[in-house]
């Protein structure tokens, strides 16, 4: 890798280790469902001695930078979203997530209540992101109903609000994949730590979903995740 993002060269000024040790160790623990026990085995294999609560320090540091990096490179989502949440093992909070009907990632937000304020802001933030959607189907929440009713209230097209379960199985099922790697992680040591290590699994899973632009340029997944240090 000839130049690296500055943010990220600025994260690796005080980790000692080569970037692609660091890396690679970052993509496995926030792509496949690995403990930072695991990891530390792994890597003592292949004859590299890491410390598990070093991985952790390094996901903590690179990850927020990826996250911004994939935002840029991402390609566009579609106008119908599939919108829910799905509970976290840290004192009750919950990850709102949207896809579109393809399955797609469009945004994500991680917060500490699940009522109105939390759905709200979620929707915002995804509309900052990528613009407005022509439907949105909801489960039967009524903080999430409540929530897009006001923000469509705002807007010159309202947007078509469902609340279909069938129609948000797209949602339910990719919230799978999200939780498969959280398991392992047992639990999060606090709000900020698992805010970050969601956003890095977002990032990983975008990124398998062939979300990221190519530019005429076919590359792999661990390609395209080491692409977003550059």
């Amino acid at each position: 890798m000839k130049t690296l993002n500055p943010a990220v060269a600025r994260v690796l000024k005080r980790l000692h280790y080569p970037l692609d040790v660091i890396l690679t160790c970052v993509r496995w623990y926030v792509s496949y469902a690995l403990s930072l026990r695991n990891l530390e085995e792994v890597m003592a294999e292949r004859g590299i001695s890491v410390d598990h609560s070093t991985v952790h320090h390094w996901a903590l540091k690179l990850l927020p930078v990826l996250e911004k990096a994939v935002r840029r490179h991402k390609r566009p989502v579609g106008k119908s979203w599939r919108v829910g949440e799905t509970y976290i093992k840290i004192k009750g909070q919950y990850l709102y997530r949207a896809v579109d009907k393809a399955g797609n990632t469009i945004d994500f937000l991680f917060r500490a209540h699940r009522d109105k304020t939390a759905a709200r802001r979620c929707f915002e933030k995804s509309i900052a992101q990528n613009g407005e959607p022509e439907a949105v189907t909801i489960d039967k929440s009524g903080a999430s109903m409540a929530a897009l009713e006001a923000i469509s209230a705002e807007r010159e097209t309202p947007i078509k609000i469902r609340q279909t379960k069938y129609l948000n199985n797209i949602i339910d099922q990719d919230h799978r994949a999200i939780k498969r790697c959280t398991h392992p992680m047992l639990g999060f040591k606090n709000f900020r730590c698992a805010r970050i290590l969601l956003g890095g699994i977002e990032v990983a899973h975008m990124i398998a979903k062939g979300q990221m632009k190519d530019n005429g340029i076919r590359q792999t997944f661990a390609e395209q995740f080491y692409s977003l240090a550059a």
